[in-house]
């Protein structure tokens, strides 16, 4: 008898909405594996290859990516990011979920590639409260606070409208308390 196939997850949502503490909660379970980026920057003080990062040369990123070995990608900053699809499959084949907390243009490229999975948005319960939220983490100035917020506007957006005639997200889950949110996106993952 096989074991029954995985499921991917795709998380995404404006700084300060609550999705890393949402998926800090939902790696916990065993059942979870979690992915882990690759990029060309270089490793950082106290930083572990395959934890923090794949690290990988740009020719071996570049190599990887001509062979599809990426789910998406992006460039920023001169350096190359992206989410690599190996881990993905041998996790689903184990009958795993697959965790992948990204930007909405990486889901955005997901869904143009057809990738199937679970998709989720987790949202603010307004742009005020994320202001506030982002504000009282004090590791922001004020100017990229603002930054921020203008760009959780346009992820907002995005997360509401359609690609190639279909939601970008399977579920927008407001963040408004949250542990209940945390309830809410188990309750989507494993009914």
């Amino acid at each position: 008898m096989s074991e029954a196939r995985g499921k991917l997850v795709v998380i995404s949502g404006p700084s300060g909405a609550g999705k890393t503490s949402v998926c800090r909660v939902l790696k916990q379970n065993p059942n979870v594996e979690f992915s882990v980026s690759a990029t060309t920057r270089a490793m950082r003080e106290g930083e572990q290859d395959g934890v923090d990062y794949h690290f990988l040369s740009r020719d071996d990123f570049q190599r990887r990516l001509g062979e599809n070995q990426f789910l998406e990608w992006a460039s920023y900053n001169d350096n190359l990011y992206g989410t690599p699809r190996w881990p993905m499959d041998a996790a689903l084949a184990r009958g795993k979920t697959f965790l992948v907390e990204i930007e909405v243009d990486g889901t955005r490229q997901l869904r143009e590639r057809a990738i199937e999975g679970l998709y989720l948005f987790i949202a603010p319960p307004s742009i005020d409260e994320l202001r506030r939220r982002l504000v009282n983490r004090g590791s922001n100035e004020a100017e990229e606070i603002e930054q921020r917020v203008r760009i959780a506007e346009e992820e907002i957006a995005a997360a509401t409208s359609d690609v190639a005639g279909s939601a970008l997200y399977d579920v927008i889950v407001e963040n408004a308390v949250l542990e209940d949110t945390i309830k809410r996106v188990e309750e989507l993952l494993w009914p």
